[in-house]
């Protein structure tokens, strides 16, 4: 299926009339770009404007023995051609989650360490709690609070982690193992300083609303300019992009990010969480309902999970959460009646389709809500 689906990009490249030089890039002046050929040479090219588009890897923790395991990312986990008895990963994120929950319904025994107190720690913690019993029910081992000390063996062959939990030392032995703790941006090695670019602290190019970079005419996108790292905001970053280099004004502020992860069921938010508008000293209402409410669930034999909208003063929604089968789509459509500024009563009164997954929103703001005030 990747391959397929990198098969429609390129020739959807090809046919749009542009160039496709390949190679490895690498600035050598100001919006000078020389590339060594895939066929051998090399070549110069120089632009008006330049593009920065390099992307992210996963990133290795400088743990004693985990470079030298050669564990997994989510790209050598994917060109798997056995199931692995025994898969450890190192991360409880969006990445370590999924591919965690793939992996065990697959058949292999899964341990997940986590540095943090919970899954998905910047998310509510009914999030976090729903997750982990979920993970719990299908056999999966989760090993929060871990601080990992050093790795020994290799990826495949065998490993065995070491950690520190509450300050006892433990240990946890695999056949393979999947790193997942976050995300390294692709900036070094490509002559950024040649070409007056500067990156920011934590690497990534620094870019401003519009995602230009600090020297004329760069401009960067996707995850490797620090946006938030779903394919759906590279391709907004796209949109910002091409309207831009046409004269245009669109800014990457003010954004609705939708957050989506792809277990099952799904975990998906959009707007503000819990967490997120106590910090900002923001009042709402809580409206929450088991999925069970929702008559759909049954006939789908998925009942597991909530759904959760906060809503403001002036009953305009101002967050979602779902955790249940198609999460990422109920979501959605909180998402657009956000755009479009309706209230919260507005979606309670719609006449929706029975018996359907989004009919569950009628039943979610017609329950008594409860206040937490600012």
């Amino acid at each position: 299926m990747v391959k397929g689906l990198a098969d429609i990009h390129l020739h959807n490249f090809e046919s749009s009339g542009a160039e496709l030089v390949r190679g490895r890039g690498y600035f050598v002046g100001p919006k000078l770009i020389r590339v060594d050929l895939h066929e051998g040479g090399t070549r110069e090219l120089r632009g008006r404007n330049v593009v920065i588009g390099t992307g992210t890897r996963a990133r290795l923790d400088s743990i004693p023995g985990l470079e030298a395991a050669r564990p997994l990312t989510h790209v050598e986990a994917l060109e798997l051609d056995v199931v692995p008895q025994h898969l450890v990963v190192l991360g409880g994120g969006y990445i370590g989650l999924e591919f965690g929950q793939a992996m065990r319904r697959f058949g292999s025994k899964v341990s997940i360490l986590d540095r943090n107190a919970a899954l998905l720690h910047r998310e509510d913690s009914d999030a976090s709690s729903a997750l982990e019993a979920l993970f719990h029910d299908e056999g999966i081992e989760v090993i929060l609070n871990a601080s990992v000390e050093s790795v020994l063996g290799v990826s495949g062959n065998g490993v065995r982690i070491s950690y520190l939990q509450k300050g006892d030392e433990r240990t946890v032995e695999g056949s393979h193992l999947l790193i997942a703790t976050g995300r390294t941006p692709n900036t070094e090695g490509i002559g950024l300083e040649l070409a007056g670019v500067e990156r920011t602290r934590h690497g990534y190019i620094k870019v401003d609303e519009h995602l230009r970079a600090t020297a004329d005419g760069v401009w960067a996108n996707g995850e490797v300019a620090g946006s938030p790292q779903f394919t759906h905001i590279a391709f907004d970053d796209f949109r910002i992009l091409r309207d831009n280099l046409s004269g245009g004004n669109r800014v990457t502020t003010g954004r609705l990010v939708p957050f989506s992860m792809f277990t099952d069921p799904e975990l998906a938010r959009i707007g503000l969480s819990e967490r997120e508008a106590k910090a900002k000293g923001i009042s709402y209402r809580v409206f929450k309902i088991p999925m069970a409410s929702v008559l759909r669930t049954h006939t789908l034999s998925e009942t597991r999970g909530f759904m959760k909208a906060l809503v403001g003063r002036d009953d305009r929604i101002l967050g979602c959460t779902v955790f249940g089968v198609d999460g990422g789509e109920i979501m959605s459509a909180i998402q657009i009646a956000m755009i479009g500024g309706l209230s919260y009563t507005a979606v309670r009164d719609a006449i929706l389709a029975h018996p359907t997954l989004m009919e569950g929103l009628v039943v979610l703001f017609s329950s008594v809500p409860t206040s937490v005030e600012a």
